[in-house]
């Protein structure tokens, strides 16, 4: 039975959604394609009609995850305070991808490895946008004000995910949206 055009982009939309939501949740190598076809409610025979590869997966995945990415807020105290909260800190299958998967990206394909550093060029961008247009700073010391908070969060909610001391993981938040809420309060005057 032949599938129209429309059903072939709307399954792919599926397959697409599921492996983005596996992948952030249990990493890479512990998903399957197997894995990733039945919880689309397709069969896994028929994944190789939509990708070449479980590679190929991995990187259009990563595209399409970072496409999808916050690109409306550009107040950076407003933005940490989501991405810096408990909520954010345990949704690891819907939230930041870089925080779930980046250190393991890091081993992947160069297609992966470049939709990855294509997400963080367009982060730092949106970042530094805001701080450019503060009063007193030049593009050069908003980039690096961008690349600084933008690392600061992202290692802070790898941080809370990993200890298991909720204290601790809770502190790390809080601490990490007191820090950058100082840092952005500095750029405002």
């Amino acid at each position: 039975m032949r599938v129209s055009r429309e059903q072939v982009a709307i399954n792919r939309q599926k397959i697409l959604e599921v492996a983005s939501r596996l992948f952030r949740e249990r990493g890479y190598d512990a998903v399957s394609v197997a894995d990733v076809m039945s919880g689309a409610g397709l069969t896994h025979g028929g994944f190789y009609g939509y990708f070449q590869s479980k590679d190929a997966l991995i990187a259009q995945t990563l595209e399409h995850v970072i496409g999808q990415g916050d690109v409306g807020e550009t107040d950076l105290a407003r933005y940490a305070a989501r991405y810096l909260s408990t909520a954010h800190r345990d949704n690891i299958a819907g939230g930041c991808p870089t925080a779930a998967l980046g250190a393991e990206t890091a081993r992947q394909t160069p297609e992966a490895r470049a939709a990855m550093a294509a997400g963080l060029k367009k982060q730092i961008e949106r970042l530094s946008a805001r701080g450019a247009n503060a009063e007193g700073y030049d593009a050069a010391q908003a980039r690096q004000a961008a690349i600084g908070s933008w690392s600061a969060m992202v290692g802070a909610v790898i941080l809370a995910r990993l200890v298991d001391d909720p204290a601790l993981s809770d502190e790390l938040l809080a601490s990490t949206r007191a820090w950058i809420e100082h840092q952005d309060a500095d750029t405002s005057h």
